[in-house]
């Protein structure tokens, strides 16, 4: 079956949108829990549970965690898709192959409030050294009682990022964290790159072009570069954006789709076959988009009329259990080497808004272009 299919098939339809916080998955988590394949590892700063999901009888032991950061929740989703397929008939073989351990929200605090950090604001991806959040003091323990093969560490990256080379964005991003300052490659970290090479060659026949490779900086006090230095071999997966899915849930297929692909290969008596230079061949992870652009906008700028460029990026802000997209102006110049997930051409058109006329950096966008009024960023016909 492809594996279109299959996501189609095991999509978990009560977990959707993108604001995903305890409440939303607790449902599932805790009729999981009566079939036994659920528990509470510990609890948040502000007392929440963080649940673990063990499923499996294999050899191979794999472990992943998801909303490390609480406003990134798209691998939340796709795990929760992923622990219906390894319960299904054709899940069979993955859960024979592999024993699973997997935390779906690492972050309920943070997740609850739309926050990357945690109750006490601090950023858990750079507590894996000094573990002074309960949070990270229960990663690690969990991580050094289960003894994994392999390490899962799932992210959400923002629309700012594209593919090198290319004007799309950078749908799926990928590394194997380095393990040392001098980004050695090891037995270990050559592993996972051969791991992401497998999930890259699958991903590549769906979203051609659009899968990239993160940045590999090391530092030490990342769970990805501790974990890896630990000799357990490491994958980060950055959910990015994909064309108009500001909520995720297209680029969640293809987390599910990579997960499968790369177990797959793990499974596979011939895993050794890859070529570890491969994974230097996916292109760079590069900050190259704005949510829009506007070109050839003429306006006044210091008593003199100009033709020029301005990009406005969203904010993204929580209310009522609805994550709202607010746009506002960012940058205004020339913008080379950058793109827009919308984009429109002014054509020499006038600038105005309820203030002035001209765009200045931080107000929001709500504007005319000649005749055509904008609101929050698009044309409103």
């Amino acid at each position: 079956m492809d594996h279109l299919e299959l996501f189609n098939l095991y999509k978990e339809p009560s977990i959707k949108g993108r604001y995903i916080c305890l409440k939303h998955i607790e449902p599932t988590l805790l009729e999981l829990q009566r079939q036994g394949k659920v528990s509470v590892l510990g609890k948040s700063v502000l007392g929440k549970p963080i649940y673990v999901y063990r499923n499996g009888r294999g050899a191979t032991k794999v472990m992943m965690w998801s909303q490390m950061h609480g406003n990134e929740s798209t691998t939340t989703k796709a795990l929760f898709d992923f622990f219906n397929f390894v319960d299904s008939e054709q899940g069979k073989e993955l859960k024979e192959a592999f024993t699973f351990c997997v935390i779906p929200m690492l972050n309920p605090d943070g997740a609850e409030k739309w926050t990357r950090n945690n109750a006490n604001d601090v950023d858990l991806n750079r507590d894996s050294q000094n573990l002074t959040q309960p949070e990270s003091r229960i990663l690690r323990q969990c991580i050094e009682d289960f003894q994994p093969d392999y390490c899962y560490n799932l992210h959400d990256q923002r629309t700012i990022f594209g593919v090198e080379g290319t004007k799309n964005p950078a749908t799926i991003s990928f590394l194997a964290p380095s393990y040392d300052e001098e980004k050695s490659v090891n037995d270990t970290r050559k592993e996972a790159m051969q791991l992401i090479v497998a999930m890259n060659q699958v991903l590549q026949a769906y979203i051609p072009n659009r899968t990239s490779r993160f940045d590999d900086g090391f530092n030490i006090n990342c769970i990805g570069d501790t974990v890896q230095n630990l000799g357990i071999p490491t994958v980060l997966i950055e959910a990015g954006h994909y064309p108009g899915d500001y909520q995720r849930e297209v680029t969640r297929k293809y987390i599910f789709i990579a997960l499968i692909a790369g177990l797959i290969w793990v499974k596979s008596k011939y895993k050794k076959d890859l070529e570890v230079l491969k994974y230097y061949d996916i292109s760079d992870n590069t900050k190259s988009f704005y949510d829009f652009i506007y070109k050839k906008v003429r306006f006044n700028y210091d008593n003199k009329e100009i033709i020029t460029n301005f990009a406005v990026q969203f904010r993204e802000n929580l209310l009522k259990d609805e994550i709202l997209f607010e746009a506002y102006i960012s940058e205004i110049g020339d913008l080379q080497g950058v793109s827009g997930h919308f984009e429109y051409d002014a054509q020499g058109s006038l600038y105005s808004d309820a203030d002035g006329t001209k765009p200045e950096i931080g107000k929001k966008a709500n504007f005319y272009i000649g005749d055509i009024r904008f609101e929050n960023g698009y044309p409103i016909s």
